[in-house]
């Protein structure tokens, strides 16, 4: 059984969702080949003598890359069975189906690929096997130690850039999945709907060393909320920490569990934590209450100034345009990162993000989000919306302009928060501030806290 397995779009960050199943999948005999295009173009000789393909969807623009993939593979080869899985694959399973592919795995896959590949070598013929393993699977999984055997290099990924100019080179992993919240936005709530596994400690600290060995200085923990589990969490870093006392890492944690959790943030710190990634989404409390986020306005300050005072950097995320976002919501926003010196931690993306409302989302439980919504796009992935203030969706649209030629020129953090700014009070009608004509502000800035070179977004 030859077996394909094909990363688009996984942030920046060597493919962990085709390292795990390929672990899986040769324990089994399988011989599998991985190939991410995020990194080397669709190779029509692994295609051709696949069996088995399967396109791993952990995201949106992920899953609307890997669309694009099915004329060219069919093209190479129409023989072998198509299977997509992840995240996105089941809530877009109709869609997907229609577009030829004959499995669709959610949850926790790695398991169902392995029975799937079974079937196939049993002789079940590619294009008739209908599909027996659950489109959604929260079983429990005895994980094993990812495979990155033919993954590209570690050093042709996303790097950690240090505010002394350095750089060093990232690994990835994740010591769980699912989430056990339900934020209404969140692409996670539809398929796990509040469970989250674990990925067994030894397993993670096996990883990680591999990756070590392959030259990883610093890790970042991909898990939805690293501190679900936080039991889990701190005596693995804890450990990885006496056996690797040099390598820093970075996580994703809700403000909720940073605020419930602040007597571990120094634990964070002293066992090589070097920023925390936290989706913050809005600093207006309503807005915060509408997508169930379970957090304030005043916890994210209460979290920023927790952090400033152990010296770890916090990196917020947010969905600025909003169906709730009014132009002055949104110069409030950006006038709150000036004073509080957050211009340097949030990628300019994070100021162009707009609202998805992907299949399944909670957020129709909002009766403004259900007069809104327009019917799904299959092809775009989500229910379009228009904002009832045509002036915003301006303005999202001008300060996508922005930080996509900021970062095609190279410019700094600072430079392109600058622009943003003035196009936003420009829209609002509000007087301009004062430039203080700065021009080293045009060239590229030197990170004053740490970051990976490919900023995170769906």
């Amino acid at each position: 059984m030859n077996i394909l397995l094909i990363a688009t779009y996984e942030q920046g960050h060597q493919p962990f969702g085709l390292a795990s199943p390929a672990a899986w999948l040769r324990s089994a005999g399988a011989k599998v080949a991985c190939l991410d295009i995020s990194r080397d173009a669709l190779d029509e000789a692994a295609v051709g003598a696949a069996d088995l393909i399967a396109i791993h969807v952990p995201m949106h623009t992920a899953t609307r890359l890997a669309v694009e993939l099915i004329a060219p593979i069919r093209a190479t080869n129409a023989r072998a069975h198509l299977c997509f899985y992840g995240l996105y694959a089941p809530v877009n399973a109709g869609y997907l189906r229609q577009r030829g592919a004959q499995t669709i795995l959610g949850g926790e896959f790695e398991e169902g690929l392995a029975s799937l590949a079974k079937r196939l070598e049993n002789g079940v013929n590619g294009h008739s096997a209908l599909q027996r393993e659950p489109l959604i699977s929260l079983e429990r999984q005895n994980f094993l130690v990812p495979d990155r055997l033919d993954l590209p290099a570690l050093n042709r990924y996303a790097t950690l850039q240090l505010p002394d100019g350095t750089s060093r080179i990232a690994g990835y992993t994740e010591s769980s999945r699912g989430c056990k919240h339900l934020c209404r936005h969140c692409p996670i709530v539809p398929v796990y709907n509040g469970a989250f596994r674990i990925v067994g400690r030894e397993i993670v600290l096996e990883d990680i060393r591999r990756q070590v060995a392959a030259g990883a200085e610093h890790i970042t923990f991909g898990d939805p909320d690293f501190f679900n589990g936080i039991g889990h969490a701190i005596p693995l870093v804890e450990s990885l920490h006496r056996e690797f006392p040099q390598l820093t890492y970075d996580a994703t944690i809700k403000i909720e569990h940073l605020r419930k959790y602040e007597d571990q943030i120094p634990t964070l710190r002293e066992t090589g934590c070097i920023f925390i990634t936290s989706a913050v989404e809005s600093i207006d409390d309503a807005v915060l209450e509408k997508l169930a986020k379970n957090h304030s306005r005043r916890d994210f300050e209460h979290v920023l100034r927790a952090f400033r005072a152990n010296h770890l950097a916090l990196q917020p995320t947010f969905v600025p345009f909003s169906p709730w976002t009014t132009l002055d919501s949104y110069c409030e926003q950006l006038d709150f990162l000036d004073a509080n010196e957050l211009i340097e931690n949030v990628a300019p993306i994070q100021l162009a993000i707009r609202l998805l409302i992907p299949a399944g989302s909670r957020l129709f439980e909002l009766p403004e989000i259900q007069k809104l919504a327009g019917s799904f796009d299959e092809k775009g992935l989500v229910h379009p919306w228009k904002h009832p203030d045509a002036r915003v969706d301006q303005l999202c649209e001008d300060v996508q302009r922005i930080v996509h030629n900021g970062e095609k020129l190279n410019l700094g953090r600072r430079e392109i928060f600058r622009r943003i700014r003035a196009a936003a009070r420009r829209a609002a009608g509000l007087e301009p501030l004062a430039d203080n004509g700065d021009a080293a502000l045009l060239l590229a800035a030197r990170a004053t806290i740490p970051y990976l070179t490919e900023p995170w977004y769906c």
